[in-house]
């Protein structure tokens, strides 16, 4: 799932912009967060995953990134 590639197309197939005007930035981030998960999950289906293993996948993501979140360290980086 992390492979790189130059080919532009591609990745305009699985990105959806986030419209920026009229929102403020709870809403916002939370629109980025949604668009991204559906994103991810249309590109985990075309690559042939099931739903039950797309699901697996994106929880475990999102438990590890919660469960290393750090607030001390990232007020001090902002």
């Amino acid at each position: 799932m992390n492979e790189k590639t130059d080919d532009s197309s591609e990745h305009d197939l699985f990105v959806t912009e986030f419209p920026k005007q009229g929102c403020g930035i709870v809403d916002y981030l939370q629109g980025r967060v949604h668009f991204a998960l559906l994103d991810q999950i249309k590109l985990m289906n075309a690559s042939g995953m099931t739903q039950e293993q797309i699901k697996e996948t994106i929880i475990a993501n999102v438990t590890e990134i919660i469960d290393h979140f750090d607030p001390q360290k990232e007020s001090k980086s902002l």
